[in-house]
This record gives structure tokens, C-alpha cells and sequence, in this order.
């Protein structure tokens, strides 16, 4: 244990995760810890088995092997639905906004499905839905196809989805990804509020800038393993990560 480390009760453990495909394994023994009230980031090249376990957390795919407890309860065995329903959160990195409804009508699905679905009615879905949708900056396109968004406002909106579903762990796999300086800025400053809330967040990004901003912690993932993990500006200075992820050139 790192005496260093401010004391922070956990959220969320994962302990020796590990997916197989076959006689590939996407992911090997991984064990993270997720504190509440942090923002903890997961890094590593394409393919590293990131996106893999954001799906096992949430409970979209299930584990070959190893544990995950929330709340310390196991929810290895839950679906994805009743995990939402104990507030766990996802976006997704293809965002497909369901077609034919409007940016509310997407945000309320969220509403209905999240912690407190099967406590709302529709009126109340929906004016939890028009709340997240403001939050992100899309209160004034609520009536707006949701297919006929742009490439960083269907973001907002996959945000705004997960937001409404009131998440205490919100799993967030490459919100910034094709957006410009501007908007990844506003994303940043969005996800600081999402944890000023008291939502624990892990981020997946590419955007460094992102990284060093917003994670207290990062861990690196290679070839579906974990080759380092600790605070974020030790983690990004680790000839490891250098190596694997950023480059020898960096």
C-alpha cells in the first residue's frame, strides 16, 4: 500500500480479470481499484484490451475468469442491466444514437434504464434527461433528430445518455476523440463537474492532454496486461510507457 496516497473509500475493485476469445487472451489477471470521487485513467496503443474491459465492468461482456465488486458486493453475475440500475454508467466509443428519436427522447432511454429507472414515469425521465442534455450543452437541440447530429454533438449526446442514468461510476471510452482544442477543452471542464458531483470516472482517451488534466491515477494496459500503474505524471515520465505508448521519440 502507497502510505502516500490520501485515503479514499473504494467504489469499484476489479480483481484478476481476464477475457478470453478462444486461444486469444484480450486481457490477463487485471486488477484496478477505482476510489470514490477520483477520475482514474486507463491508456495503452489500439487493441490493448481497453474497451475490453470497460465491457466487463459494465457488464456487457463477461469475464473468463476474476472478480468485480461495486459497493464491495460481486457483480460478476449481474447483467448490464442491473448493473446501471446499481449505477454504473457507460458511453460507448461508436456512438449510435437510436435512430428516428430525438436528442430528448435518446437522453430519456438513459433516464429510463440508469439507477432510478424503474422508480421514474416518462415526465420525470424526461425532465432528468433535459437536465443532463443542458449540462452538455445541448438543451437547445432537444427536438432535433438524433441521427442528424454532428460527429462532436452525437459526443455531447452519448455523454448526456450517461449522465441521465444519475451513474455513482461513470465509464467514459474515448469521449474526445475527432473534437478540436476548443471542444476537448469544454469536454475537460465537463468531466471536472461530473466529479465535483461525486461520480467516480474512468476515462479511456488518447488525448494526453486530457490525461495529465483531469486522472489523479492512470493505469497502462499492453497486450492485455497492466505494465504500470500510480499517479498520472509518475506513470507518463515510466521508460515503460514511453516505450509501449508514447513513443522512444517522446
Amino acid at each position: 500500500m502507497d502510505e502516500t496516497r490520501p485515503f479514499r473509500p473504494l467504489l469499484l475493485r476489479a480483481i484478476g480479470i481476464t477475457k478470453q476469445f478462444g486461444a486469444l487472451v484480450a486481457l490477463d489477471g487485471f486488477d484496478f481499484d477505482i476510489p470514490r470521487h477520483a477520475i482514474v485513467s486507463l491508456i495503452g496503443p489500439n487493441g490493448a484490451g481497453k474497451t475490453t474491459l470497460v465491457g466487463m465492468v459494465n457488464g456487457t461482456m463477461p469475464p473468463s475468469s476474476g472478480d468485480i465488486l461495486f459497493e464491495g458486493q460481486s457483480v460478476r453475475a449481474l447483467p448490464a442491466f442491473r448493473r446501471a440500475h446499481l449505477g454504473i454508467g457507460r458511453t460507448f466509443q461508436v456512438m449510435k444514437p437510436f435512430p428516428g428519436m430525438t436528442v430528448l427522447e435518446n437522453a430519456s432511454v438513459g433516464a429510463l434504464f440508469g439507477a432510478k429507472g424503474g422508480e421514474r414515469n416518462l415526465r420525470k425521465a424526461r425532465e432528468q434527461a433535459r437536465e443532463s442534455l443542458e449540462f452538455v450543452g445541448l438543451g437547445k437541440r432537444i427536438a432535433q433528430r438524433a441521427d442528424a447530429l454532428g460527429g462532436p454533438d452525437r459526443k455531447r449526446l452519448e455523454l448526456a445518455k450517461a449522465l441521465a442514468m444519475q451513474p455513482r461510476l461513470l465509464l467514459l471510452d474515448e469521449v474526445m476523440a475527432g473534437l478540436n482544442h476548443v471542444e476537448i477543452e469544454e469536454v475537460i471542464e465537463d468531466i471536472r463537474k461530473v466529479r465535483d458531483r461525486g461520480i467516480s470516472i474512468l476515462v479511456i482517451e488518447h488525448v494526453m492532454k486530457a490525461i495529465t488534466s483531469l486522472a489523479d491515477r492512470t493505469f497502462v494496459l499492453h497486450h492485455g496486461e497492466k505494465i504500470v500503474e500510480g499517479p498520472t505524471d509518475e506513470v507518463l515520465r515510466d521508460p515503460r510507457v514511453v516505450e509501449a505508448y508514447l513513443g522512444k521519440k517522446r
